[in-house]
C-alpha cells in the first residue's frame, strides 16, 4: 500500500470538522494523539490495518478493543466507517493529518529544539519567548532533542525553517573559509 495524503487529508479535514461542529474538537485531537502514538509504536497494529488478508470485522473487534474507553464516540464512529469503506490502512496518515490540520486551526507551530546537551526549563521559556516576539507566534509546540554532535549552541527548526546556531555549524564554515582562502598557496 502506497501513502496517499490527499485521501489522509480529505478524511482528517471531515472529522476536524464534525469535531468543531460537534463542539468535540479538544477530545478527538486527544483520540488521534493515542492513535498516532499508537501506530508508531505497534508495528504490528500498522501491519493487522494494512493486510487484506484479515477480515474488515476481524480489525473491527481488534481496534475497539485497543480504543474502547480510550477515544470519543466520534473518533470510534470514524473508525467503524473507515472499516465499512476498506480505508483502515490509511488510519496511521489520517491521524497524523489530523493533528497537523488541528494544529494549524489552532495556530499552534511545531518548533524543534536541538541541543548539545539537555537544558532546563528556564533556558527553553527563554528561547519560546524570543521566538515569539519575533515570528509573532502565540502557541508554540516544542520538542527537544539531543544531539552531543552539536558541540554546544543549538538547532531550532520551525516548520521548513532552519537555525542553526551550533559550535559544529560555525567550526564547518570557518573550515570551509580555510579551504578557499586565496591568501594561502595549495601546495600539491
Amino acid at each position: 500500500m502506497k501513502p496517499n495524503p490527499r485521501l489522509s487529508a480529505r478524511y482528517a479535514k471531515a472529522v476536524l470538522d464534525l469535531a468543531i461542529e460537534r463542539g468535540q474538537l479538544d477530545a478527538v485531537y486527544s483520540d488521534m494523539l493515542f492513535l498516532d502514538s499508537a501506530c508508531r509504536s505497534s508495528r504490528d497494529l500498522v501491519n493487522l490495518l494494512r493486510s487484506p488478508i484479515i477480515k474488515a470485522d476481524k480489525k473491527g473487534k481488534i481496534l475497539d478493543a485497543i480504543t474502547s474507553v480510550k477515544v470519543s464516540e466520534i473518533t470510534a464512529s470514524f473508525n467503524r466507517l473507515l472499516l465499512n469503506k476498506e480505508r483502515e490502512a490509511y488510519l496511521p496518515e489520517i491521524a497524523t493529518a489530523f493533528i497537523e490540520q488541528y494544529k494549524a486551526y489552532k495556530g499552534i507551530r511545531t518548533v524543534k529544539l536541538t541541543t548539545a546537551s539537555p537544558v532546563g526549563e528556564d533556558v527553553k521559556q527563554a528561547i519560546l519567548d524570543k521566538l515569539k516576539a519575533a515570528r509573532n507566534i502565540q502557541q508554540v509546540d516544542l520538542h527537544t532533542e539531543v544531539d552531543p554532535a552539536l558541540i554546544g549552541g543549538f538547532v531550532l527548526e520551525i516548520g521548513d525553517e532552519l537555525v542553526d546556531a551550533s559550535v559544529a555549524f560555525e567550526l564547518n564554515n570557518i573550515k570551509k573559509e580555510f579551504q578557499n582562502n586565496d591568501f594561502i598557496y595549495k601546495i600539491r
